[in-house]
């Protein structure tokens, strides 16, 4: 049961959201923009209930993914569950029937040895050419139809074994659409798999690099030629979730006295370049990074002193959240050929994450990054978001789209007005906790604290999400 004791974002995930089916969005007010063609997709967990039993925790609700359409006829939308072969199972069951990121299978431990992890695909999405992938850390993704969603099924993307798998934050190289990607194969020392894939996904090139125990690994950057993993110190106990006798969650253990590993690969034939050590820290989320004209690597990263926002995610899908965890805007400046890190600077001391950039700027210099904060005032040890900034990394200024008290925006997304384009939109799903409905906002980009220049409503409510894409029409 979700507590009593709750804020306004819980009603969002109090119970399953409700699919439907493409349909035209009414324009609440504004206008949408001219040059806005395309479509917005977001992922993240739909149910996290099921027979009357609440999932382990947040990352174990089962994905559904949101779709907007937009078009010279206007904006439609459509949002469904990824009919993965566990939610069909579950479904048929009414009850969690396997192992997952926070959750044990049920049943005696005994009866547990060798199931098989469900796949959520909750996490994020990869528009390609002629399917939209639906990406989860643990497995393969999974092929959705760009229009209307229907789940097509796995997708091996042409050489992935059937357990590799293929993680939620594949960074796409602006100038030639390679898209680079990893997978940590979890065993009693894991390996990183690389991946490099054509513009279509289609993997052509892969290595394999050892790893010492089983690290969490959630996201890496590029910065021009180079591919760069922060290792932090988070190391799971793999036996007990092996055995079933506990979640991988739960089998996570903080050790600050390992540092933070800094793995650094070329980018061109996915062959590690260096090792290095830094200081204790945990992130989710990579900014951005590029090659600075010295030749060392600048990074912007969302980081936490440690690894408490496992259990501040944990709480999220009980609907009160105790254990407060925050992350702010960090700077780091790297030798990409010893892995030494040069220099660490806060740039940003608000709370924040999702940090993001314009597209056509994966891996090069960059201005202006978009991100998830707090509104001001808000009590952020019990709070979701509830806004969205553009900070300047010239100016050091802060620009927040504030949607208003219980009020809870997902990652913001730009949007180019035009290839490689300064100027554009921000957009974002907002559920709005005092009439429990959600909808979609377009801002501008520069004008983030005015308010939004179009809204959309949607036909029911789309739950907290993690994260989204844009495909340009």
């Amino acid at each position: 049961m979700l507590s009593s004791d709750r804020k306004a974002w819980s009603k969002a995930i109090e119970k399953p959201a409700q699919e439907f089916p493409l349909t035209p969005l009414p324009v609440l007010y504004g206008k949408i923009p001219q040059g806005l063609r395309g479509s917005f997709y977001r992922n993240g967990p739909g149910r996290l209930e099921r027979g009357g039993m609440r999932v382990g925790h947040w990352f174990d609700g089962d994905g559904a993914v949101l779709a907007i359409h937009f078009t010279d006829a206007g904006a439609s939308g459509v949002y469904r569950y990824v009919q993965t072969k566990g939610y069909q199972k579950e479904t048929a069951a009414n009850k969690f029937l396997f192992p997952n990121y926070g959750m044990k299978a049920p049943g005696a431990f005994w009866t547990q040895w060798g199931k098989e992890f469900k796949n959520c695909a909750n996490t994020s999405v990869m528009a390609l050419p002629n399917k939209l992938l639906a990406l989860w850390e643990g497995g393969n993704p999974y092929a959705l139809n760009l229009q209307t969603l229907e789940t097509i099924g796995t997708d091996n993307l042409s050489s992935l074994n059937k357990s590799d798998p293929f993680s939620a934050h594949p960074k796409i190289d602006p100038q030639t659409g390679a898209i680079y990607n990893f997978g940590v194969v979890a065993e009693l020392n894991a390996t990183l798999n690389l991946y490099q894939s054509n513009s279509t996904g289609k993997i052509v090139k892969k290595t394999a690099t050892q790893l010492e125990g089983v690290p969490l690994i959630h996201d890496f950057v590029m910065a021009g030629q180079y591919l760069i993993f922060f290792v932090s110190p988070v190391r799971i106990n793999f036996l007990p979730p092996a055995l079933g006798l506990s979640s991988f969650s739960d089998a996570m253990q903080w050790k600050p006295e390992l540092g933070t590993q800094v793995l650094v690969f070329d980018r061109n034939t996915l062959s590690l370049v260096s090792r290095g050590e830094a200081d204790p820290w945990f992130q989710w989320h990579f900014g951005n990074g590029y090659t600075d004209t010295d030749g060392s690597l600048v990074i912007v990263v969302a980081r936490y002193r440690d690894f408490q926002t496992n259990q501040n995610l944990k709480e999220v899908a009980t609907g009160k959240i105790e254990t407060p965890a925050k992350a702010t805007l960090w700077q780091i400046s790297l030798n990409p050929q010893t892995g030494k890190v040069i220099s660490t600077e806060e740039v940003l001391d608000k709370e924040c994450e999702f940090p993001t950039v314009a597209p056509h700027q994966v891996g090069q210099p960059w201005r202006y990054s978009y991100l998830s904060t707090h509104r001001d005032g808000a009590n952020s040890a019990e709070e979701l978001f509830g806004a969205i900034a553009r900070f300047d990394r010239k100016t050091s200024n802060l620009s927040i789209a504030d949607p208003g008290e219980n009020c809870y925006p997902s990652e913001p997304i730009f949007v180019p007005n035009g290839p490689n384009s300064e100027e554009g939109w921000v957009l974002t799903v907002v559920y709005d906790g005092n009439s429990d409905t959600s909808e979609v906002r377009i801002y501008r980009c520069d004008r983030l604290e005015d308010e939004p220049i179009c809204c959309l409503g949607l036909p029911s409510v789309v739950p907290h999400g993690f994260h989204g894409t844009w495909k340009p029409a």
